[in-house]
């Protein structure tokens, strides 16, 4: 049966800031808990006004010290960013403090903007060929007898499930050849769904982690009691994306009812194009499209990503999604 996720991007609404967001995210998390979703991941990003999980670790903590159950992580690590050694050491710490419930998810983008990638000290030079390799040293890090010298301390034997995250074959590949679960990123570059799963489940070879492919898909959910709420609540994150993709990103902008028919040809075919996987409305509707959906893909898991500016509206649309697959 496939499982409910939760994808939180600790989005910074329009006239809130970032503690507004963790208290929002604290709340979600709770809720999200309560009617059942699988786990709750957290996702690294820099320089974004509107997304307050840069300091992704930080905020996994946090969350996993609010809750009792749910399994938490990111979704994810952007990889490029850092040493494996500094990030088997935070997930093995994150691991030793809350047993059995962490996770992570590895991205080779940088998660920011050029500028912002050198002011985090990346070497912007680095061989994009480097990311492989990288992900299979963590992982021998936090092995139970690593082949390297060094020592992650934590980390060594910390067990914490390894995903790889992408948007394009190439993640699909490299899941495959490790025989890691795979996420793909559905929810805003969803081109290359259908080819990325052929290849990663065509290609997958099992290992010690997984002995079959596991899929994780990422959908965005707008739902309300009724159809016409849930698409002015949509707004919010029509006009997150046009901003975005225009190089002006923005907090979490409040509905702007009727926004969308407002929009030229370009702005519309963008919006076509990147919420393709994306479910607006009622109970019925949401529950009809985002079947479709699994039917279509054959998703083992499908990670909610709900951008909605009032907390309360968000938290009823995790809600009425809970139900959409029972």
């Amino acid at each position: 049966m496939t499982t409910l996720s939760v994808l939180d991007l600790a989005p910074i609404p329009e006239g809130g800031d970032a503690a507004q967001s963790f208290r929002n995210t604290v709340s979600l998390v709770q809720h999200a808990e309560s009617l059942g979703y699988r786990r709750y991941w957290l996702a690294e990003h820099h320089g974004m006004p509107g997304i307050a999980s840069a300091a992704t670790s930080v905020l996994i903590n946090h969350v996993a010290n609010h809750t009792r159950s749910i399994r938490v992580g990111a979704g994810g690590i952007m990889l490029p960013n850092h040493s494996p050694l500094v990030i088997a050491e935070q997930f093995g710490t994150l691991e030793a403090l809350h047993p059995g419930r962490i996770d992570l998810g590895l991205g080779r983008a940088p998660g920011s903007d050029p500028m912002t990638a050198q002011a985090l000290r990346r070497n912007l030079d680095t061989n994009p060929d480097q990311f492989p390799q990288d992900v299979v040293e963590l992982i021998d890090l936090m092995s139970d007898t690593p082949r390297q010298r060094i020592a992650a301390v934590p980390g060594r034997g910390a067990k914490v499930p390894v995903w790889i995250l992408g948007s394009s074959l190439f993640g699909a590949q490299l899941a495959a050849m490790l025989g890691l679960p795979y996420a793909f990123a559905s929810h805003f570059a969803p081109a290359q769904l259908m080819d990325a799963l052929a290849i990663y489940r065509s290609t997958f070879k099992p290992s010690a982690q997984l002995d079959r492919p596991h899929v994780m898909l990422g959908f965005n959910v707008v739902a309300a009691d009724t159809d016409a709420e849930a698409q002015v609540l949509a707004t919010s994150l029509q006009q997150a994306f046009v901003n975005l993709r225009s190089g002006r990103p923005t907090r979490l902008p409040r509905p702007f009812p009727g926004y969308a028919e407002r929009l030229g040809p370009q702005e519309k075919a963008l919006l076509a194009s990147v919420l393709a996987c994306t479910a607006i409305g009622s109970a019925d509707t949401v529950q009809r499209e985002l079947r479709a959906f699994v039917e279509r893909t054959g998703a083992d898991e499908v990670m909610v990503t709900s951008q909605i500016h009032d907390h309360a509206a968000r938290l009823r649309s995790y809600e009425i999604t809970a139900g959409a697959l029972r």
